[in-house]
């Protein structure tokens, strides 16, 4: 029986470590852009109050 739940857990490890590593890549990719769209809407506004222009009215 002990050499039953070892084969289980030997079995499951692959999938379960390529799963964690895909969500981590895939939560480091959503950050990522998150953060860039926000440093882009940052930049954008900073560029329109230099040219005097109004604020973009944001569309959430």
């Amino acid at each position: 029986m002990d050499n039953y739940w070892l084969a289980v857990i030997w079995s499951l490890m692959p999938t379960v470590v390529v799963s964690a590593i895909f969500f981590f890549v895939l939560r480091s990719v959503v950050r990522a852009d998150r953060t860039e769209r926000r440093e882009y809407a940052r930049i954008e506004a900073e560029e329109r109050a230099k040219r005097g222009l109004p604020p973009v009215a944001d569309a959430k």
